[in-house]
């Protein structure tokens, strides 16, 4: 099985990437999807987020306010690794939770599309990463209009993460997200050649095809040695 790590900043076009890979069949499992179950009312997560930062981060219906915690996260360097180390955990049990619906469905490829995969050493886990990096100027005026927020407090989002040419260093696939759509949508054409090359012998061992065939050659050469015997 090919796990493809897929990962970025904010405002840098990672959703984009990853939409275009869920256009094209690929299942993607998103690490933002799998955060809002583990936050949901009642869970775990819940309970911790609501013992450690207090009921001021519910909404009245007694679910979390995610855009309140992320302000809280951002604005505090301490607070957010607090967060990502009660929360990290859930997170990554049910990241692979959802990769083992599909191996058991029988897929091949799956993208893995994590914002902090490298912070949370997910990347060891996949091959190949992909980055997807802008500049940072760029990166803060699409924040800015996006968001709608001023200078300050985008750049101060924009630091709270790893920088883009930090990841894009570690990356095993770079696509710029600097020029336009139709660019964007290129350059992910050349990725897409890449990622749906044929599995290596490796990488099909550990698709479920594989382990079934696995199963079936030591059952034959079970059988064949007692006949020999």
């Amino acid at each position: 099985m090919r796990i493809v790590g897929l990962t970025g900043g904010i405002a840098s076009g990672k959703s984009t990437v990853s939409n275009f890979f869920k256009s094209h069949g690929i299942p993607v499992v998103d690490a933002d999807i799998v955060a809002r179950s583990v936050l949901k009312k009642g869970t775990v997560g819940w309970e911790k987020v609501v013992a450690t930062f207090g009921e001021d981060v519910l909404r009245t219906n007694g679910e979390v306010d995610r855009a309140k915690l992320g302000q809280i996260a951002f604005s505090d360097p301490a607070k957010r690794q607090l967060l990502n180390r009660l929360l990290a955990p859930y997170i990554s049990r049910g990241i692979f939770t959802e990769v083992l619906k599909l191996w058991l469905k029988g897929c091949k490829t799956v993208v893995l599309d994590v914002p902090l995969l490298f912070e949370a050493k997910m990347d060891k886990w996949t091959k190949p990463v992909v980055v997807v990096w802008v500049d940072r100027e760029t990166q803060l005026q699409r924040l800015m209009k996006r968001d709608g927020s001023t200078q300050e407090d985008a750049k101060s989002r924009i630091s709270s993460q790893m920088s883009l040419d930090v990841k894009k260093e570690k990356a095993n696939i770079v696509i710029d997200n600097r020029g336009t759509l139709d660019t964007l949508e290129v350059q992910f054409g050349s990725v897409l050649i890449q990622i749906t090359k044929p599995l290596t012998w490796t990488e099909y061992a550990l698709t479920r095809q594989g382990a079934i065939l696995g199963l079936v050659c030591i059952f034959v050469g079970i059988f064949i040695c007692r006949i020999c015997v």
